[in-house]
């Protein structure tokens, strides 16, 4: 789970972003639908992005192997650089005196306001970034989730019943990898169960960038952040049990409602599409490579294939970008002060320097160094333990409840994202053959 920033969403600056350069790379003024923009946008801009199956591009991989820090062809004149290797691209995140995330400098660029202008943990440099992360860490340890952990599994058992009744195929993307996070994240924020059907709505459109849902992306980020903008004013009042009433209750004369805003749609926006495709994802493994969920059937604890899965599925495919401070080099690579950093964790975590055959799920696999899926370094993931707990309850309990579902269609023709920052499914049609209550 990727905690995104305090002043705008990541999905946002992403949307706006990919609408400026295709508007600028087109040559055209004006509003360009998001559908579009990527069609403007070349394959060889967007290669990092793109997987065959599950797997990076093989591209990706024979940069990797010959040329772990290459230029990126962006357009408009954009010095960018890839970052493939596990070690260039470990020394990146681990060096925030050499690169910045601070993308305020580039935010008046593709036209976000002030109140927009990306901030909080994700995007910004120290000193804010360590007033921010030292008030929002200690709510992510693993002490204070353990409360979390019975409404984790009355969220994973209610969603498997409801499942359950659901006459022919299933999306269980819509039906589980979905809701199991957003419910979890409502919880963790204290957003009133009544309103916990609407933030759900909200979550899940930001994401649909196909415009299927009654909201569109932009728009369901607008109506989140407003939402939580009106949860945060009542819990100034009125502090409850979660993450926003804990904050105002601990530190509320050091955050003002905008960063309280901002640090709660981080939270909802980094929990969600991160937790969801990896759900969703690790269960189509668990039914294309049967033998993984035989174990976890047999009550084995979930916890060393959930990290190989982390590895090999590393859903969050470019970490935040970096800006070069200075003149400095990159594993011998010259870089210029201003140059734009995106490293390439999918690939990082496929580097043999892990150990042999990374390509393939080895769970238990002996290595010596972490894998990258939850980032490095200052801005390593604050909610990694949530999103591991979320995954090491629902993957026994779904090959358990459903120990015969399968996928409804050729997994071949499962729909995934084709250039997304968080690499996942656009559906995942199953046929579930549940086990008697009994069993």
């Amino acid at each position: 789970m990727q905690i995104a920033n305090a002043g705008t969403t990541f999905a946002s600056i992403r949307l706006r972003l990919l609408g400026w350069a295709a508007r600028r790379f087109a040559g055209k003024a004006g509003e360009v639908s998001v559908s579009g923009t990527l069609s403007k946008l070349p394959d060889s801009s967007l290669f990092p992005l793109f997987r065959t199956g599950l797997d990076p591009v093989a591209e990706v991989g024979n940069l990797r192997e010959q040329s772990p820090v290459s230029r990126l062809p962006v357009p408009l004149g954009i010095r960018a650089w890839l970052v493939t290797g596990y070690e260039p691209v470990r020394s990146v995140l681990g060096s925030p005196d050499g690169f910045s995330n601070d993308f305020g400098g580039f935010a008046a660029q593709i036209g976000l306001t002030a109140a927009e202008e990306p901030g909080g943990l994700g995007m910004t440099d120290p000193p804010m970034h360590t007033r921010l992360r030292r008030l929002v860490t200690p709510e992510f340890t693993m002490r204070r989730l353990a409360r979390l952990q019975p409404r984790i599994d009355t969220i994973v058992n209610d969603r498997l019943e409801a499942m359950a009744r659901i006459d022919g195929p299933v999306d269980l993307l819509q039906e589980f990898a979905l809701p199991v996070p957003a419910l979890t994240i409502c919880e963790l924020l204290g957003v009133p169960y009544a309103d916990r059907a609407i933030v759900q709505e909200f979550s899940a459109a930001r994401f649909d960038l196909g415009g299927g849902g009654a909201y569109a992306p932009l728009d369901a980020i607008n109506e989140s952040r407003a939402y939580l903008r009106g949860l945060v004013a009542d819990q100034r009042r009125n502090p409850g049990d979660g993450l926003i009433g804990s904050l105002i209750r601990d530190h509320g004369d050091e955050l003002d409602d905008r960063e309280l805003t901002g640090l709660a749609d981080g939270v909802l926006t980094g929990g969600l599409e991160t937790s969801a495709s990896m759900l969703a994802l690790g269960a189509l493994v668990l039914m294309t490579q049967p033998e993984l969920a035989d174990p976890l059937r047999s009550g084995e604890p979930a916890d060393a294939l959930v990290e190989e899965l982390l590895r090999y599925l590393t859903v969050v495919q470019v970490a935040f970008p970096r800006f070069a401070v200075r003149d400095l080099e990159i594993a011998g690579v010259p870089i210029r002060a201003g140059d734009v950093i995106m490293c390439s964790l999918s690939a990082a975590d496929r580097d043999g320097v892990l150990g042999p055959g990374m390509d393939r799920i080895e769970v238990g696999r002996p290595t010596s160094r972490s894998h990258l899926a939850f980032g490095h370094g200052l801005h390593r993931c604050v909610g990694a333990e949530l999103a591991r707990m979320e995954l090491r309850t629902a993957y026994p309990a779904l090959v358990r409840r459903f120990p015969a579902m399968r996928p409804a269609i050729d997994p071949a023709t499962i729909p995934t994202r084709r250039a997304s920052i968080v690499f996942g499914l656009d559906a995942l049609p199953v046929t579930l053959e549940p086990s008697k209550p009994d069993d």
